[in-house]
């Protein structure tokens, strides 16, 4: 798997790089650059990669790519949210792009950095900021409602215990590192590191709340849904979305997308705005889910949770969008 000094492994790339079926010529947005893993092999096939980044690391380590320095160059760096897709490759003369890629959560390079505190297995500063600015999951945990702080549990990390859990944040105030949020989850819900049940050691509960406030930190599903609908707009007929997720979550919003996207129905779902029902479908081809092989996961155990979902674009205008 990936980690401090081995190589980025990207997750289910040859599923992704054969969904967007990239050829010399044609245009595809890597939304989440990260270390460069599916752009590498998009490049590596002959197409012009635009690649977006929010951690101003990623992009730092992608400029030192020789394709920037082409002329033209075939690798283009944004250090924007994907969100933002379509202003941004407006303003580089694109409106239109063969394929788009999306890895949504957090790459390895932020998991594997403790300074950057998204991980608790080594201690580091209570921050999960991807862009390195605004609020940071400190800020949040010491200034928030406890009120607020169970809502972000229950909803972004499916916490049952959320408000026991948030009660022992607000009485442990003020926290610093991820390795005392840990402890205080931990200690909230009575885990023992040494219980082995039918299927072998619990897991951490401390997961699913540092899920919960990275997501909340950065926005994560606003950003999947505000991507997605850019997404739409940008491909071209034809062309090719590919998305992988990792939790139940974002794979909800992307099968809802698709779902309504190829059956025209009104959006369930509270993270996507609503669409007008009964309209012509912008995607087609809504490709079987796809999850990584048992060699994959043992290559990179990262892999285990991840879906990938694909589809082809129409050649039906975009959704008009209302508030939900």
């Amino acid at each position: 798997m990936s980690g401090p000094g081995l190589p980025h492994i990207p997750v289910l790339l040859d599923e992704v790089v054969a969904a967007l079926a990239p050829a010399p010529g044609s245009v595809i947005v890597d939304a989440t650059f990260g270390a460069g893993g599916y752009t590498r092999a998009l490049l590596a096939a002959g197409a012009t990669v635009h690649a977006f980044d929010r951690d101003p690391d990623a992009i730092a380590a992608g400029r030192l790519w020789p394709e920037t320095q082409e002329n033209p160059p075939r690798l283009v760096l944004h250090p924007r949210r994907f969100s933002e897709m379509v202003a941004a490759l407006n303003e580089a003369g694109i409106s239109r792009v063969d394929g788009v890629a999306m890895d949504v959560g957090m790459s390895s390079m932020q998991l594997d950095q403790p300074a950057r505190g998204f991980a608790f297995a080594v201690d580091g500063p209570l921050d999960m900021r991807m862009e390195q600015e605004g609020l940071s999951a400190a800020d949040f945990l010491n200034d928030a409602p406890e009120g607020e702080i169970a809502d972000v549990l229950f909803q972004f990390g499916e916490e049952r215990q959320s408000r026991r859990v948030a009660r022992a944040i607000v009485a442990a105030r003020p926290l610093s590192t991820t390795g005392e949020l840990a402890n205080v989850v931990r200690k909230a819900l009575g885990y023992s590191p040494n219980y082995k049940g039918s299927s072998g050691p619990s897991k951490d509960p401390a997961t699913r709340s540092f899920q919960a406030i990275r997501i909340h930190v950065n926005a994560e599903l606003d950003q999947l849904s505000d991507g997605l609908f850019a997404a739409e707009a940008l491909l071209k007929e034809g062309g090719r979305l590919a998305i992988v997720s990792f939790h139940s979550l974002e794979d909800r919003i992307v099968k809802q997308f698709l779902r309504d996207a190829s059956g025209a129905v009104a959006s369930t779902s509270r993270h996507l705005p609503a669409v007008a029902a009964k309209v012509p479908a912008t995607f087609a081809q809504i490709a079987k889910a796809a999850r990584p092989s048992d060699a994959e996961v043992t290559r990179n155990p990262r892999a285990r949770s991840a879906t990938l979902r694909a589809a082809t674009r129409t050649d039906s205008p975009a959704r008009e969008r209302r508030a939900a």
